[in-house]
């Protein structure tokens, strides 16, 4: 085992991974911005050390100085968490040339299955069901119209080498891809450095269902059942539960026996999720990515397995064989988790970086969960991602989860900077969410139609 691991993180997933790390023995290094110095990952952590500005690019991406504070402080192991450089191929292998083991995937495979036109082929050799699409990249409108017309619309245009929601238009008819095309290849360009798009069809209504798998170094993948994502807004995920209120044991089965199929056709090892749309109307499910890290979702998983993911990529990375076959997991109750967001979604959903200046957050309880990386007194950084905590609520049923969920967000206050509490509320309340009756257009297309209105959302 590790006596010493750094995590290339900071938040809440930097404070999970120091947790769970010390629960095992295990010594932390926690890398910081200059914004992040009073960060609650820096005060828990062994040992801190500064590894630039404010900004992302010359502080938690910079891969020189996250690999320096590694060797300076004898750290055996980097954690990357989830964001950052957590899906980073060149980190990944920088980190084994330098022999500092990298807890998670291998650089080879995050290039085969982070590249999606790569992961497409991979999955149709594996017989895993891929949404009908273009055959590879798409590099300009004129192509792209003909793509789309071959497949059918309303398409979807996501880039090649992206993820996290950026890089994608969906698009209803001919006459309006060409500005889509351009807007979202100049976007992915921005953001990943690649351009290149690739085209699919848009499978609506659709559900969004993940499948967390774990991979060790001996050949042994299993899957750990699936999480509903459907509640989006912007591509970007708002409320997960686990199990899927729309899947029943015979697709569970096919779902989670595909996504190991996935995993093992790349010798996957560590924590991964294989994301799939499921048509409801049909029962029919499609590939659509692979995810090569932690999920922020991971603790409603934990929650219905008793399996601590986190301390099981540790000991993956460590060389350890799973302790547990696929007969061995176990799916217990129901789990829900909402995002804490420092966003005021009255005026569209604005940032609200600030000082937080009264905090009480609803610890206690039976089935409780609290991911984050707040305290009375933090202040926010303008510079990062906007989420500030997770509430996960577990329950024998259901009905018992959103209960729990429902006394978490009526105890939660959080003082001195905007954020999403009510809209998270009102979705968690919408009849839509209680009936279990929504798919991924939902939040966006009738939710935030109607919300802040008199009658029931």
């Amino acid at each position: 085992m590790f006596r010493k691991i750094l995590i290339a993180n900071r938040g809440e997933i930097a404070v999970r991974i120091i947790r769970a790390a010390r629960e095992l023995g295990i010594a932390t290094v926690a890398v910081y911005s200059t914004a992040d110095k009073e960060a609650l990952h820096t005060l828990l952590a062994d040992e801190a050390v500064c590894i630039g500005p404010g900004k992302a690019t010359e502080s938690y991406l910079n891969i020189n100085a996250v690999l320096s504070a590694a060797v300076l402080t004898e750290a055996e192991a980097i954690h990357p968490g989830f964001g950052f450089l957590s899906e980073n191929s060149k980190f990944a292998t920088m980190c084994e040339e330098v022999g500092i083991k990298f807890i998670g995937p291998s650089g080879h495979v995050m290039d085969m299955m982070g590249e999606k036109i790569n992961a497409r082929a991979q999955m149709i050799k594996a017989g895993v069901p891929v949404i009908p699409g273009s055959d590879g990249e798409v590099h300009n409108s004129e192509e792209a119209l003909t793509v789309a017309e071959k497949i059918g619309y309303p398409v979807m245009l996501k880039a090649s080498a992206g993820g996290g929601g950026k890089g994608i238009r969906k698009v209803e008819k001919p006459e309006d891809l060409v500005s889509a095309f351009e807007t979202a290849s100049s976007e992915a360009k921005a953001n990943y450095g690649n351009g290149a798009m690739y085209i699919e069809r848009v499978i609506y209504p659709a559900r969004h269902i993940e499948v967390q798998i774990l991979g060790d170094e001996h050949g042994n993948v299993i899957h750990l059942g699936e999480r509903d994502c459907s509640l989006q807004r912007n591509n970007q995920k708002v409320l997960e539960e686990s199990p899927s209120i729309a899947i029943g044991k015979t697709l569970r089965h096919e779902i989670g026996a595909a996504a190991v199929r996935a995993a093992e056709s790349v010798g996957y090892e560590n924590a991964g999720t294989i994301e799939f749309l499921l048509d409801e109307a049909s029962g029919n499910f499609y590939f659509m990515e692979m995810n090569t890290r932690i999920q922020v979702e991971h603790p409603i998983t934990e929650m219905i397995t008793n399996v601590d993911l986190v301390q099981q990529q540790i000991k993956i990375a460590a060389g350890e064989e799973l302790p547990f076959t696929q007969e061995d997991i176990t799916f217990e109750g129901h789990a829900i988790e909402c995002r804490l967001n420092a966003e005021n979604p009255f005026e569209g959903f604005r940032p609200s970086p600030g000082k937080v200046t009264f905090l009480h957050q609803p610890v206690g309880g039976m089935g409780v969960r609290i991911e984050s990386a707040l305290y009375t007194g933090y202040q926010i950084p303008p510079f990062y991602d906007s989420m500030l905590t997770k509430l996960i609520a577990h329950g024998k049923t259901r009905e018992e989860a959103i209960l729990r969920m429902k006394r978490m967000l009526f105890e939660l206050v959080v003082e001195g900077v905007d954020t999403n509490q009510e809209f998270v509320e009102d979705l968690l309340d919408s009849k839509a969410f209680r009936r279990g009756d929504y798919t991924t257009e939902y939040v966006e297309t009738e939710f935030l139609k109607r919300w802040n209105q008199p009658k029931e959302k």
